[in-house]
């Protein structure tokens, strides 16, 4: 299918390590063609009117790691061929090329990456760039996902790498999107694409500064004090860092609990809300998109982005969501 494609493309990929190892796969797949790469504004799972109408003038988009919304994806499918990428809940989009196993039914544990379904489909060997991104979206948690942990294993022991090390690779990369950093975000594939060893990464010195301003704001968030309401962690940040994702991720694993965390000072007019829990989360992700809510996800996680008037009731109803399916 890629190999069909033709004219000027464009690349739309999240900003976490997945999206971005996921970019530099596409890029060097399709090095002999124009193309170019992007990434919503850090915080939107959604392309704004300004976005869509400068996207207009691609004869392919490659969507890769991101639920972008149905009416975003048939915009752009207007006036270009759009292929999607992708592993997280959402609705097949069947106007458009959309590769995703995990909404045909497949086992999300074996599709743990956006990077490494773009790796497979393109069937390129293993490579440290397709073992990030899962490493990215997992962290250490990838550990109880047997056959993975043994790829990942083995590709450790044959490159002179541990575990920690691709741990160490995920925070760098991630530490631009998290300051704010959109253009280095988007230039990060391209570099990547350059590197001789996985020593580039973890030298690289903009990224290690980055690294230890975020785990200095990180650590005072977590300072903060949370709510347990019948079992279930709620923790209140205020940070125009985007570390929303990194705190629930922490505090959720560290306890063991269903984990909501509201974020009230990355955008001005709404609030982010992140989720991660030990139930399936997926009709709370519906609920908040019949709502009109920017939300998004997958079985265990919860991303969305509420008007700050709305915030406090649909807090409430996620909590009592975990409260009666938790039971």
């Amino acid at each position: 299918m890629l190999g069909k494609l033709s004219g000027n493309g464009l690349i739309i990929h999240h900003w976490d390590t997945d999206g971005i190892c996921s970019a530099r796969i596409l890029l060097e797949h399709l090095s002999d063609r124009n193309i170019v790469n992007k990434t919503p504004e850090l915080g939107n799972y959604f392309l704004t009117n300004k976005e869509l109408d400068n996207y207009s003038k691609y004869d392919f988009v490659i969507v890769a790691d991101m639920a972008l919304p149905e009416d975003n994806i048939l915009r752009l499918a207007e006036k270009a061929k759009v292929m999607i990428f992708d592993h997280h809940l959402q609705q097949e989009i069947k106007q458009v090329f959309h590769y995703n196993p995990v909404i045909k039914g497949e086992n999300p544990e074996e599709y743990p990456s956006a990077s490494w379904i773009i790796n497979s489909y393109l069937g390129k060997e293993v490579n440290l760039f397709a073992l990030l991104g899962i490493v990215g979206d997992h962290e250490k948690k990838i550990q109880k996902n047997k056959a993975f942990f043994e790829i990942i294993t083995r590709f450790c022991q044959k490159n002179g790498l541990n575990f920690d090390d691709l741990l160490k690779m995920v925070y760098l990369l991630d530490s631009n999107y998290k300051l704010g950093a959109k253009n280095v975000v988007e230039q990060a594939p391209h570099l990547l694409l350059n590197i001789n060893s996985p020593g580039d990464i973890l030298g690289n010195d903009q990224w290690n500064e980055n690294l230890t301003k975020l785990n200095k704001e990180i650590t005072r968030q977590l300072e903060k004090p949370v709510d347990e309401i019948d079992g279930i962690i709620l923790k209140r940040i205020n940070t125009t860092y985007n570390v929303i994702s990194t705190i629930t991720r922490k505090v959720a694993w560290d306890s063991g609990k269903n984990t909501v965390v509201v974020n009230s000072e990355f955008f001005k007019d709404k609030d982010q809300v992140y989720v991660r829990s030990n139930i399936n989360i997926e009709p709370m992700i519906k609920r908040g998109q019949d709502l009109g809510f920017k939300c998004g996800g997958k079985k265990e996680v919860l991303g969305a982005i509420i008007p700050k008037d709305k915030t406090e009731s649909f807090l409430e109803e996620i909590m009592e969501f975990l409260t009666n399916k938790g039971d």
